[in-house]
């Protein structure tokens, strides 16, 4: 993006308001290439005082006098001050009037999914105890950072606590408390330089992105989006020319952040930055994978057969048929099925291709349906059964889905089977002793090996389609 285009980018009205809305009383950066290989991060005017934005106007006028330099990224401080006037007022504690508890889940555009994933995890964690409508999230290009409105603490319990020691001890006591829940989240991104990591930045002069500034290296926008969003977030909503941004991220609830604050405070205690404090003896929380050693390495997730087998014939049933429901009956119909066969009668595993009748007689309550050449009793109620138990969508989840969900991510798992089947004509999906052999058996000891292709694929597709490749 040349900087004519950033400057066409910041030129627009809903842009220039978000940065002046999220920006006010906050201490303000601008960061560019510069003139040479050298990057700049300015934060004070050239008399001294801290950069600011204010207005709309303020937007266009501070990227125009730093022409020279093409700033990119605006950024804001995690403080709001009381006033922004002199040199010495960002280091003033009595002058911070606010400060934003925000999370940085650290990744790239190759772990989004894994970012999100994280990001849920401390979201549903602050719902449960009383934080909700304060919440919001912003994608920064490369992670994402999960807020809580600095004004979500009450009057009363600012004037008894500094504003930095409540986001310190809120954003630390949470990490605290779902560390084990990202630790699992951060070993299921790849291990490389932008391996996922969820770390406590609070700090007096840190500053994170402002809302619809372009990321610092990629053509990418901030953008914010509320907790309800995040199942179907997308970085296609982070594209300049078609953003998807909530502008209702100023939403606030005075008062729900002070249960937590409160707790967090007595559990952690308060900013560990303050000059001349002593040092404590737990450092602050990081969460990333952990690389097992070569002398101790931990032995591989499996999933077992019986889940494989249900998630692929529930995947073989919706490529053929397109409802969901039912496929979740028919995949654990099928991986009972197989289990009793392979327990009672191993030499005719896939030989018995139907039961007696044919797709659609009744035999008392139960009529037959057939999927290709491979039928299934089905019950009045329209699940799939064998005898008299039905094998419901219900069932298929706890047995099936829940059970994949402990080694890898369901919806991930369910992807990479739908993207395994499709790889095989049809006409292998439509013959029972075909999708045994040819389906199933490669790959019945090793799905995870699937899923891993799949993710690599899905990851190489949302970089081609971001940028254009």
């Amino acid at each position: 993006m040349s900087f004519e285009e950033v400057l066409r980018h910041y030129s627009r009205l809903e842009v220039k308001e978000e940065i002046a809305r999220y920006c006010a009383g906050r201490w303000v950066a601008l960061e560019g290439p510069g003139r040479g290989e050298r990057r700049f991060f300015i934060r004070y005017f050239r008399d001294g005082r801290p950069l600011t934005i204010s207005s709309p106007s303020d937007v266009e006028e501070r990227l125009h006098y730093y022409r020279a330099l093409r700033p990119r990224t605006v950024y804001a401080s995690i403080n709001v001050y009381a006033r922004l006037e002199e040199t010495g007022d960002v280091d003033e504690p009595r002058n911070v009037t606010y400060t934003s508890p925000i999370w940085d889940v650290d990744a790239s555009l190759e772990t989004w999914r894994e970012a999100l994933e994280a990001a849920e995890v401390v979201v549903s964690w602050l719902e449960k105890h009383g934080v909700e409508r304060s919440v919001f999230l912003k994608w920064s290009g490369r992670g994402v950072h999960i807020h809580v409105h600095e004004r979500a603490f009450s009057p009363e319990l600012l004037a008894r606590h500094h504003p930095l020691d409540l986001a310190f001890a809120v954003v630390e006591f949470t990490l605290r408390s779902v560390k084990d829940e990202l630790k699992q989240v951060a070993s299921r991104a790849p291990v490389g330089e932008r391996a996922l990591k969820v770390e406590n930045k609070v700090d007096a002069k840190r500053v994170f992105t402002a809302p619809l500034s372009l990321h610092r290296v990629l053509d990418l926008c901030c953008v914010c989006f509320k907790p309800n969003d995040l199942r179907s977030f997308n970085p296609d909503w982070a594209k300049p020319g078609q953003l998807r941004h909530d502008k209702s991220w100023s939403l606030f609830e005075e008062g729900e952040g002070d249960e937590l604050a409160l707790e967090a405070l007595k559990a952690v205690g308060g900013y560990d930055g303050w000059p001349g404090a002593a040092k404590r003896a737990e450092a602050r929380t990081v969460v990333e994978a952990e690389v097992p050693t070569a002398t101790a390495q931990a032995p591989l997730a499996k999933l077992g057969r019986f889940q494989v087998m249900g998630l692929l014939q529930a995947a073989r049933y919706y490529l053929i048929t397109g409802d969901l429901e039912k496929a979740k009956s028919f995949g654990l119909n099928r991986a009972v099925f197989y289990a009793w066969a392979k327990r009672y009668a191993r030499d005719r595993l896939v030989q018995a291709r139907r039961p007696s009748g044919q797709a659609g007689n009744y035999e008392g309550e139960r009529r037959v349906e057939l999927l290709g050449d491979e039928g299934a009793y089905v019950s009045k109620r329209g699940w799939f059964a064998i005898g008299a138990e039905e094998q419901t969508p219900q069932d298929y989840d706890r047995q099936v889905a829940r059970r994949i969900d402990a080694v890898v991510p369901y919806e991930e798992a369910w992807r990479a089977a739908l993207d395994y089947l499709k790889s095989f004509p049809r006409a292998v999906l439509l013959d029972q002793q075909r999708f045994y052999n040819e389906a199933y058996k490669p790959i019945r000891d090793d799905f995870l090996s699937v899923v891993q292709r799949s993710r690599r694929a899905g990851r190489q597709a949302t970089l081609d389609q971001l940028f254009g490749g």
